[in-house]
């Protein structure tokens, strides 16, 4: 019985070492074929040509990601003082005259820096004032039309 069974485990070893053969003999042949495609026509100076043509563009992309981000920055800083926040008012100063044909616009910067354009329009005149802002506040007197418009003009 002893015998039987040292038949069967060496039969089950060389039957799994024949497997394990076939198997890697099979992908041997599929990496030679997949080589010998990748290679086909080139000599090993057509390969050193082409990895020095991509280092070189390699190195290309990193000066050009580079200098995108200085000019990044440049246009942040640039965008950080313009106008970002608008907003305009309409309102009638005098009640028994005409309708809402005043207004006051607001224009901000993220800083909160900007102007304040107002409009006093009458029938016998049209008035157009304009205010400077510095942090949100101005050194002249603003109206509460004007003031409206600068908060609701405020970058958030």
């Amino acid at each position: 019985m002893n015998i039987k069974l040292d038949n069967i485990f060496s039969l089950i070893f060389f039957v799994s070492t024949l497997v394990f053969l076939l198997i890697y003999g099979f992908w041997m042949i599929n990496t030679e074929k997949r080589l010998k495609r990748f290679f086909l026509g080139k000599k090993g100076k057509d390969l050193e040509d082409t990895i020095e043509a991509l280092t070189e563009n390699i190195e290309k992309l990193k000066k050009a990601k580079e200098n995108t981000e200085r000019e990044l920055v440049v246009v942040n800083a640039k965008l950080k003082k313009s106008i970002r926040g608008l907003e305009t008012i309409r309102f009638n100063p005098f009640p028994d005259q005409g309708s809402n044909q005043s207004f006051a616009i607001g224009m901000l910067n993220e800083d909160g820096d900007g102007v304040v354009l107002s409009s006093l329009y009458s029938r016998d005149r049209m008035s157009i004032f304009a205010k400077p802002v510095k942090n949100r506040k101005s050194v002249y007197e603003l109206s509460e039309e004007e003031k409206g418009a600068l908060d609701k003009a405020e970058v958030k």
